[in-house]
This record gives structure tokens, sequence and C-alpha cells, in this order.
């Protein structure tokens, strides 16, 4: 194999290198990173250095990267991701991503979309199946893609009431300990939730919703011996509920309902992690016909760049720890 390719690559007039570099070069540092030693940008000049292998894939990534931009797109760092994880043939999947508007916002009519690949089998999971278990790190839109999706659905009419519940359970801190009632003990677990639907549709429509029972936010408790009809229930923080919370919340559904369920089998607060009805479910109810399993990873994070790496350390950290409790990602390694 040579070494010390060299390849230039010129920018057309009318590229903004900001769409391509991204604010303050944001773009840029996180292909360098990928890539150390092996980009310069002079002007409307890209230089890529490297074996003939290096030159290549990043050739093929900047000719996708610009035909974004050419689009009109401004490119993300998870744009970016997408594109030096996926190849080439990435970007027309990520034109489809942009078109695949889910529900629209309140502010500002924003369209909420998938922003990676495996967000869009997620969305499309969920149209296709009754029962969805999306299990990832924190930050891959696992719960706010849930609850567009329930909006989407009550838009349509095809639901007729939206559930989202949580199991409560204390994580350092004594819940009969905390200050005020019952509810207001109960609120901050349920606050990330009241907080996704009021960015969607906005506080003042949320709470007449929930005041005429269209929403209701519940911890996962409330939920014994009722049956929902017409409705989209998501089981947020999954990871939390014990392996009959889990059967006791798949067994409410009755007819035209759908269930999702979400959760991060690395943070199980549980004292016992293998009880924990998330991690039990994958063997239970694997190759079950109208259930899907959609896997996330560190790569999908789609909030603040430093977090995914966080994730990655936290990772490492607990594989070095020699545990084996099935709280790690990789306890699941089968992508359906």
């Amino acid at each position: 194999m040579r070494k010390g390719i060299k390849k230039r690559i010129f920018l057309a007039n009318g590229i903004d290198m900001v769409d391509l570099l991204g604010i303050k070069d944001a773009n840029l540092r996180f292909l360098e990173q990928r890539f150390p030693r092996s980009i310069i940008v002079r002007g409307d000049e890209i230089t890529l250095t490297g074996n003939s292998e290096q030159v290549d894939r990043l050739t093929a990534i900047f000719e996708t990267l610009i035909s974004l931009v050419e689009d009109g797109r401004k490119l993300s760092r998870q744009d970016v991701l997408n594109v030096v994880s996926g190849g080439k043939k990435v970007s027309a999947r990520m034109n489809e991503l942009e078109k695949s508007v889910i529900f629209y916002s309140s502010r500002k009519r924003e369209g909420i979309v998938p922003r990676s690949i495996i967000q869009k089998k997620y969305i499309e999971a969920i149209e296709s199946f009754d029962i969805v278990f999306a299990i990832g790190p924190a930050g891959t839109g696992k719960t706010f893609l849930a609850i567009a999706s329930a909006l989407a659905a009550l838009k349509r009419g095809d639901i007729e009431k939206i559930f989202v519940s949580r199991p409560v359970v204390e994580t350092g801190e004594s819940l009969g300990f905390l200050p005020g009632d019952l509810q207001e003990k109960i609120d901050p677990y349920l606050r990330p939730i009241f907080d996704s639907f009021s960015y969607m549709i906005g506080k003042q429509k949320m709470q007449h919703m929930i005041d005429n029972d269209i929403i209701e936010i519940a911890p996962l408790a409330y939920m014994r011996g009722r049956t929902l009809n017409n409705a989209f229930v998501i089981l947020d923080e999954a990871q939390n509920s014990t392996v009959m919370q889990m059967k006791m919340f798949l067994t409410r559904l009755g007819v035209n309902s759908k269930a999702i369920v979400n959760g991060d089998v690395t943070q199980i607060d549980l004292p016992d992690s293998s009880s924990s009805g998330l991690v039990v479910v994958k063997t239970l109810l694997d190759g079950i016909e109208g259930v899907k399993f959609v896997f996330f990873s560190e790569e999908d994070v789609v909030r603040h760049g430093l977090v995914r790496r966080i994730i990655r350390a936290f990772s490492m950290i607990q594989s070095g720890s020699g545990k084996s409790n099935g709280t790690r990602h990789s306890t699941y390694s089968g992508k359906k």
C-alpha cells in the first residue's frame, strides 16, 4: 500500500464553509479527531493526506458532505457521524430522514424528524408493531420520538389516549424525606416527560389535554388493575421495572393499543440489576410476532457531543470492573 498520498478538493462557488465545517469548525474538529493530521483546510481548498485507503475514505466522506450542503442542508455533528459511519450511500438515506417528519412541534412549526438511521428504524418499528422495545443509552431520543409518535397517532385519530409511565425508584435520596405531598414527591420523576410534551404542544395545550384525560402521566404502580383501550402507552426508564412490573405493564394493553418500552440497561437503579424486567424480557419475548426490539448505541446520541464520549468512558469502566450483571448495553448484541 502506498504512503504519502495527497488529494485536493476544491469547493464550488456557493458552498458555505460554515454549513459544511460547522460553527467554529465543530464538524472539522470532529473529523480531525477521527482522522488525525489528515485534513488541512485553506480558503475553499481541502487537502487530504495519508495512505491511499485513508484518502479514498476521506474523499468519499467529504464528497457526501458537500453534496448534502449543496442540497441545502446545514450539517450537524450527528449528520457528520452518520456519513462517517454509513459510507457514501448514506447521503440518500439522510435526505430521506429529513423528509420523515413525525410531528410538527408548536414551536415555530418545527418538524420533529429522526436524526439517525437507527432512529428511523425505531419510528418504522413503532408504525409496524404493537409492542416495541427501544434499548440504549440516554440521549438517543427514545422517549422524545415515542411521545412525538403518540401525538401524531392522536392527531390522526388512530387512538384516543396517551399514557406515559415511569417506575419510581429511589436513587440515593429517600422518597419519604422529599418535601410536599405525594404528588409533589412524584413529580420530579415524571418531569422529563412533562418537558417533552410541553416542548411539542406547549404547556397550555398539554394541561388542557391532561385535564380532559387525553394525556395521563403517572408512576408505573398506578397502572395495576387497568385496561387501556385505543391508547398509545409508553413505559420510560423501563430498566428500573421489575419482572412482575413489566408483566403488569404489558398485560394492560387493550383493543387498538400500542406499547413502547424504553430503557438503558447501563443505568439500572434496582438493588438487584438481574431482576430488571427490561433485561429479562429480551429472552422471554424475542421472536414473538408483533414484538420488535430496536437497539441504540452511543453513536446514536443526539445531545451534546461530550455526552457520547462520557457514555463510552463509563462503559469502559463497567467493562473493566468485571461486572456481568446484564447492565451493559453489549448484553444485547443481536440486532433484528
